[in-house]
């Protein structure tokens, strides 16, 4: 597997953290990110849960909403890194 393979797939330590602290603070958050179908789509939301499922970091939203950590644009307009190498 090459690099390229694996980027986006986990999230970076600090970008786990960041969602980690948002997680357990309850605090609101500008979630900017691309969904299914590309379109960039902003939620201001706390986020519920954070996981990984098939190699691959999510976030869940108040609202319901499942997005990978590679769509993730920005959060609260910070830019998360989510390559590990």
């Amino acid at each position: 597997m090459t690099p390229q393979d694996t980027q986006g797939a986990v999230a970076h330590w600090s970008v786990q953290d960041m969602l980690r602290e948002y997680l357990t603070t309850g605090r609101m958050a500008e979630v900017v990110y691309r969904d299914g179908a590309g379109q960039v789509c902003i939620a201001h939301d706390i986020i519920r849960d954070v996981f990984s499922r098939a190699g691959k970091d999510f976030i869940l939203l108040g609202r319901g909403e499942m997005v990978g950590v590679d769509h993730v644009i920005t959060i609260d307009g910070k830019f998360p890194t989510v390559s590990c190498c």
